[in-house]
Parts: structure tokens; sequence; C-alpha cells
């Protein structure tokens, strides 16, 4: 199997939401992106903590500026996750190798770039008087949204429950 998503963070500034969305792409197999700049030194130990012993499987790739991102992912099928759309994240139809696009926690995306791309926004619903959800909170519905249109494949559901013996 190939990459399921690649997770896509336009200059994060918080180290424990990129060290949670690391963790949640060791968890699913999905590419981590990181679009400079970075309020943070990844290396930092509050991003490593958050992501525990999960970095050594995570691809992480940094890129100097949204151009260059968008350069090297050319071809790439996007889709744009902002408060700022009508369209329900739902609704769209995610595939293997598709990039899922988040801004910054502070700022979310830039305008300029949810009006060149209408159609690949997508929102996720909630109370009107709240302005977001955490960031690391809204990588992971979108990671799990394409993955179960997908039907998880390449994740495993085995369980292991152990029954507990009260005495």
């Amino acid at each position: 199997m190939g990459t399921m998503f690649h997770i896509v963070l336009v200059e994060p500034e918080i180290p424990q939401n990129t060290g949670n969305i690391a963790r949640t792409c060791a968890a699913t197999g999905c590419v981590l992106h990181l679009v400079k700049p970075i309020g943070f030194d990844i290396s930092d130990k509050q991003v490593r903590r958050a992501g525990l012993d999960y970095w050594r499987f995570v691809d992480v790739r940094v890129h100097e500026n949204l151009d260059e991102f968008f350069a090297e992912s050319e071809g790439g099928r996007f889709h744009f996750f902002t408060t700022k759309s009508t369209r329900c994240y739902v609704d769209a139809e995610y595939r293997e190798g598709d990039y899922l696009v988040f801004g910054k926690e502070t700022r979310g995306l830039e305008e300029e770039l949810l009006v060149k791309h209408p159609d690949e926004c997508v929102r996720i619903p909630m109370i009107g008087e709240t302005r977001s959800l955490n960031l690391s909170n809204s990588a992971a519905i979108a990671v799990y949204e394409g993955l179960r249109q997908n039907a998880f494949r390449g994740l495993s559901s085995a369980g292991n429950l152990h029954r507990l013996h009260w005495q």
C-alpha cells in the first residue's frame, strides 16, 4: 500500500499540536508535511513529548514555503480545511495520496489561497459561536473520514480485549 494521505500543516505554531498530528500520522501511515515558517524547532522537547516515541514511524517532509510545497506535489489532489467554506468535509471524496491541508492555529489558511481553490475547500461543522476546533483534532477528524471512505485500507481493526477476573 502506498501513502494513504498527506497531512500538510502550513506554518504551524504550537508544538504540541504538531506532535499529536505526528502521532496520528504514525498510526495511519500518513506523510506529514510542514511548511515554513514553523513557530518552533521540530526537535523541540514539547513536540517530541506529544508525539511520544512515534516520531521514528513518521515520514516528515519540511518545505521552505507554499510555492515549494506545491511545486513538489504538482498533480496532487488537495482538500483545504477552513472555517470559511460552506462545503462539509464528509461531502468530499478522499482518495489514496490526497493532501489534507491545514493552516496555522491562529489564522488558518490565507484567503488568497482559498479563493484560488474554492471547489477544494471543506469545513468541519460546529456551533456558530465556535471559532474553530483544535488543529490536531481537525486533522484526526479529516484523516479518519478519508480512511472510512477507503474502508480503512491498510489499518488493523483487530483488538485484544482481556477479560478481567474480579475476585
